[in-house]
Parts: C-alpha cells; structure tokens; sequence
C-alpha cells in the first residue's frame, strides 16, 4: 500500500507541473474569443454562396468493369437467357430464376440442384449440379475477348 501510494504520488508531482505550464484564459481572452466569432459570422453572410453541385445526369456515367460488364456468350447460353450479351453475374442472377421458378433444388439437399433438359445444355449433360458450380460450369460460355 505504501509503494502504490509513492507511485501515485509522484503522479501528481508531475501533473501539477505540467498543469501550471499551461496558461489560464483570463476573461480578455473570453470576449476577443466571442468578439472574433462574430465577426467571422459577419463574413459568412456577406460571401458570395457557394456553388450548386451539378445534377447527376450531367456527370459522365460509369462503365462497368469485371464480371459485371456484359460480355458475348455462347449460342448454348445465348439461347437459354434469350441474349447475344450478358454479365455474369445477370446470368447467374438468371439462371437461379429459372431454377426456383421451376423447382429444381433438391428439397432434401438444397445445395443440390437437378437440372432438366433446358439446363443439361449449359451444364455440359450434367443430372445434377453443386449450387458451387454453377459459376465454373458458365466460364467456358463466356467468350473472352482481349
């Protein structure tokens, strides 16, 4: 107890000089403080306003890039989605339409998806795909372009 009571100590010891290092304000400081105020809101409304931002149709639209930019695919995929062009994620996007609106999930396994024929044609012939796959198996339908 005595030690800790030495460490604390010597605590305040070095609070108190660092303390009176600092000046006070005083009450002049106080009102040119307010006084100074004042005069920088008196600026304010008398500076001109600031400038509208310009609306958004006027910037220049952004391109979009990676796996979202539409790409040309093959006829197979073509045929299925009912476009020359896609992005893969819209294909994918797709694809899991097709497959809840017709039922094709396994209702045991749900990570499990049985496809019928209009499928078997993207997914190389396959009875059943891993929902995991689904990304792999439509790379090949996708036409790189460099």
């Amino acid at each position: 107890m005595a030690s800790g009571a030495r460490v604390f100590n010597g605590c305040r010891s070095l609070f108190a000089a660092a303390k009176s290092a600092t000046p006070k304000p005083t009450a002049t400081a106080a009102t040119t403080t307010t006084a100074a105020k004042k005069k920088t809101t008196v600026k304010k409304s008398t500076e001109k306003p600031a400038k509208k931002p310009k609306p958004a149709s006027a910037e220049k639209p952004l391109k979009p890039l990676g796996i979202l930019k539409p790409t040309p695919i093959s006829p197979a995929l073509g045929n299925f989605l009912g476009v020359s062009e896609s992005a893969r994620t819209d294909a994918v996007k797709k694809i899991w339409q097709y497959i809840k609106l017709h039922e094709l999930q396994n209702p045991t396994n749900k990570r499990e998806i049985i496809c019928d024929e209009k499928l078997k044609t993207i997914f190389d012939g396959r009875d059943k795909v891993g929902f995991l796959e689904i990304a792999k198996l439509l790379a090949p339908h996708f036409v790189k372009t460099t």
